[in-house]
């Protein structure tokens, strides 16, 4: 069985580790089996947050009797000191427990920092002095506040996307952290369901002994992938940098990681599912995505008023309102029954 250690937290735990942000989609019971499943079979760390509804409630329910034998990683999204206790609290109630691992800052716009007047970090701490959190983490979807998280020295974890279609500056990152002695815990994999070969996924996470991937799980045949890997961890081959190659040739660059953060669209546009349609149709076809209901949550893209707040908003300074419009064409032309030329979204 592979293993990760978390840098200088010396938490130790599979390779894999469970995303509990899909579970939110599922019933409380189809919930507990696949958590219980996934303990049973050797994961041990479970990645949530406040954020994610009923994801922390649901992992208290499946896994409270066994919390000794686990690590948990949750979140808070507070912009200050009075919302930082009020989640962390929240969160301890629901997952049924006294303390969270690892405790991070959600995905905040700016590194918080001891006296920056927003009192999140001297909360973090005085959590830790009275055994509520163990370690302090933060995630990022921004290059800039994750290499300003470590050079501050002030963070044992850095959660941050990375999968086969990462950028050299995602790698340095990655090794930035093992440098400090950081943990790294690598979200989106799967690059949001548009990587569709998991041991391909795998085999790359693989390569960096710090790494630990976080898959997003919420149906049991996707949980039983990673199990297998357990006992049989897929490596590189010649085949899998084939397969990573012709991927990165079609996907990476200009395309929408469907993090979300763009989100809520003024007019109710869909962005993080629109925005990226013609690469779901390509890559993961789906009678969903042509119904009537799919057809007409694409055509809301006509109402796009080009204010201009998912750009602004978007981590990866992508053109949001020209992607929705390349994606919007490429769906009509597809609806149309055409032959459509992949493009580098």
């Amino acid at each position: 069985m592979k293993t990760v250690t978390l840098g200088k937290t010396g938490i130790t735990v599979n390779k894999n580790g469970f995303g509990a942000l899909p579970i939110q989609r599922i019933t409380k019971e189809e919930a507990a089996r696949l958590l219980r499943k996934a303990y049973d079979n050797g994961i041990n760390l479970f990645d949530t947050a406040r954020a994610y509804t009923d994801s922390e409630e649901k992992i208290g329910y499946a896994l409270s009797d066994v919390r000794n034998h686990i690590f948990i990683t949750t979140k808070t999204a507070a912009k200050n000191a009075e919302g930082f206790w009020k989640d962390l609290e929240t969160s301890l109630s629901l997952l049924k427990t006294d303390h969270v691992d690892v405790y991070q800052f959600h995905n905040p716009s700016v590194c918080p920092k001891p006296g920056d007047g927003s009192g999140l970090y001297e909360a973090m701490e005085k959590a830790k002095e009275q055994g509520k959190i163990r370690f302090i983490g933060i995630t990022n979807h921004s290059l800039a506040v994750a290499n300003e998280a470590i050079e501050s020295g002030l963070y044992d974890t850095l959660q941050f996307p990375f999968c086969y279609l990462c950028s050299d500056k995602d790698i340095a990152l990655v090794e930035s952290c093992k440098a400090h002695n950081m943990g790294f815990i690598a979200m989106k994999a799967l690059s949001g369901g548009l990587i569709t070969n998991s041991a391909a996924a795998y085999a790359f996470e693989d390569q960096y002994d710090n790494v630990l991937p976080i898959w997003g799980v919420q149906r049991e045949h996707e949980l039983d992938e990673f199990l297998s890997y357990i006992e049989n961890p897929p490596v590189m081959t010649d085949e899998i940098r084939a397969l990573i190659e012709n991927d990165r040739k079609q996907l990476y660059g200009s395309f929408c990681r469907a993090c979300g953060y763009c989100m809520p669209c003024p007019v109710g546009i869909e962005i993080n599912t629109c925005a990226r349609m013609s690469l779901l149709l390509r890559r993961s076809p789906s009678a969903s995505h042509l119904s009537p209901e799919g057809q007409a949550k694409m055509m809301k893209i006509k109402d796009c008023l080009h204010c201009n707040s998912c750009m602004s908003k978007c981590p990866y300074g992508l053109n949001t309102p020209e992607l929705l419009a390349r994606n919007l064409k490429d769906y009509e032309e597809i609806l149309a029954g055409k032959e459509i030329t992949p493009t580098n979204f």
